[in-house]
């Protein structure tokens, strides 16, 4: 008869969740995810980008015959000039904001009025398409142009004709920057491989102040920030330049697999605190790639993929938006909330429960309870300026040294023999002499560290560097211990081979004196 079976129920433990296996994001990659990015369609390929250096920092999109402005804080359009022939290449705010320059295709460069978008100028002085318009930023009264012709037009506005041309480069000039610290320096890049220092005061037309070769086409140049570094992008990479240093290659960045098409420099906001006021170049390219590279460290901080070839970049001076151009006509327009925002959008929908919103005027105080008061300062950099006071690295003594200090001058003695370093004996040695307690060390040696110090003799008292103190140490040892010597046939033998060395050493000096005096006559008379 088959048996019952008793059920019995076992618990089940709950499965503990897993470790996510992708990397934590670092500070910096957690600030560039926080853009949220939109999509601006009906374009068609964008070569172009340009902010205004003004509140609200609106910026203006070349495709194909027209030019748009959109407002940096509603990412819509608010204008577009169309009256152009052929299609537009690029475009340029002057640092007031109040006009606007554009080039196309078709070798005319056109001025606008920003607010009432009606032409004011148009200057004509290429034969061949205009890739690069710039208003310096220190001038409001000229302008630069460069395009295939391989020329490049310093323009009066006013007057609306060049006032120099400057003819260096030997192919099509592509783009080019303006100096943020002197209004009379510009840099222009060509597809010659070659990037160009101007200065206008200089009367020679084809004459520049300082070239470098990028290697490839360049594609985009810029100043950075100081006035003293430039960055070029061209080929596969994006390199630095030390200008003060006469235009030394600094570094080169070859984190992208296609072309690198445009460049700009960006800010880090003021709420990122670590990084705050920090300067990073942004770079895109044919691979759709955005590369993020803090050029201090001199490594790629932050990288992002999108679905089509980029053709060019801007980033809002406020560090609130980023607009990157394709060639398939979209604009990935990318937005940040700032923080101070957000809360006055929270004070002002609590008015319900408050009479007016309150305002937080003074910095909070950190606490010994929060984990932040443990590492304040920890991330501070030092600014222009300020004295930076290191700890003194703490030195770590020899075992013959610490033994010195004690006055324990046998033991050093002993210690410093079985290291079997010859400059470190000959320095405790030294400083016995120094302390005239050398003598009364080697009287007090016991057999076995005798034998230790008659055989470091024998190796290295016959070599030039050490035979000052050995030598004659070498003599007071063999009179101060003749007694123990004879006693020992171990010390016998020691001594025995100290003399096979010295006589030997006698030879080669002596042979060493015949060949002297076989020489000595022969230089005389070369001297003659």
């Amino acid at each position: 008869m088959e048996e019952s079976r008793v059920e019995k129920n076992f618990p089940v433990r709950t499965r503990v969740k897993s470790k996510s296996r992708s990397q934590k994001q670092s500070p910096e990659s957690k600030y560039w995810s926080s853009f949220k990015t939109v999509e601006i369609p009906n374009l068609i390929s964008v070569p172009s980008l340009s902010f205004s250096p003004t509140p609200p920092h609106s910026f203006a999109a070349a495709h194909s015959a027209s030019l748009t402005l959109f407002s940096s804080l509603t990412l819509s359009p608010t204008a577009t000039l169309s009256s152009f022939s052929d299609s537009v290449s690029s475009a340029s705010f002057r640092n007031d904001s109040l006009l606007l320059a554009a080039s196309d295709l078709s070798g005319l460069v056109q001025l606008f009025d920003v607010k009432s978008r009606t032409p004011l100028r148009r200057l004509r002085s290429h034969s061949r398409p205009v890739r690069f318009v710039h208003f310096p930023r220190l001038d409001k009264l000229h302008l630069i142009s460069a395009g295939d012709d391989a020329l490049i037009n310093l323009w009066d506005v006013a007057l609306e004709s060049p006032i120099a041309r400057f003819l260096g480069h030997k192919d099509y000039v592509r783009c080019g920057d303006s100096s943020p610290v002197n209004s009379d320096v510009f840099l222009t890049g060509s597809y010659d491989h070659v990037v160009k220092l101007w200065d206008v005061r200089v009367r020679d037309s084809s004459k520049s102040q300082l070239q470098v070769h990028h290697g490839s086409p360049v594609e985009d140049v810029l100043f950075l920030p100081s006035g003293g570094m430039l960055a070029t992008a061209g080929g596969n990479s994006v390199k630095l330049w030390d200008l003060i240093g006469g235009g030394k290659l600094l570094f080169s960045m070859e984190s992208h697999n296609k072309t690198v098409t445009s460049i700009c420099v960006g800010r880090i906001g003021k709420d990122f605190v670590e990084e705050s006021n920090q300067f990073r170049i942004m770079s895109v390219g044919l691979d759709g790639y955005l590369k993020v590279f803090d050029y201090g460290a001199l490594k790629v901080t932050h990288s992002m993929r999108f679905p089509a070839p980029l053709l060019s970049v801007g980033y809002s001076p406020d560090c609130s938006t980023r607009v990157i151009g394709t060639s398939n006509g979209l604009i990935y327009a990318s937005k940040r909330k700032i923080k101070a925002e957000e809360n006055q959008k929270e004070s002002e929908s609590s008015l319900f429960w408050r009479v007016a919103p309150l305002e937080r005027t003074e910095k909070k105080v950190l606490r010994p309870s929060h984990f932040r008061y443990f590492h304040r300062g920890q991330g501070e950099k030092p600014s222009k300026g300020d004295y930076l006071v290191m700890k003194p690295k703490k030195v770590k003594l020899a075992a013959h040294d610490k033994l010195l200090n004690k006055f324990r001058h046998g033991e050093a003695l002993v210690c410093v023999l079985g290291n079997k370093n010859p400059g470190h004996v000959l320095a405790v040695m030294e400083e016995l002499v120094a302390r005239k307690k050398l003598l009364k060390c080697v009287s007090n040696l016991d057999e076995e560290n005798l034998e230790l110090l008659l055989g470091f003799l024998h190796k290295y008292c016959t070599l030039p560097r050490y035979s000052s103190l050995l030598m004659g140490l070498t003599k007071k040892v063999i009179e101060m211990r003749a007694d123990d010597i004879r006693a020992s046939q171990a010390l016998r033998n020691h001594v025995r081979n100290l003399k096979r060395s010295v006589e030997e050493e006698i030879r080669i000096q002596q042979s060493l004196q015949e060949i002297q005096g076989i020489i000595s006559p022969l230089l005389k008379i070369a001297g003659k």
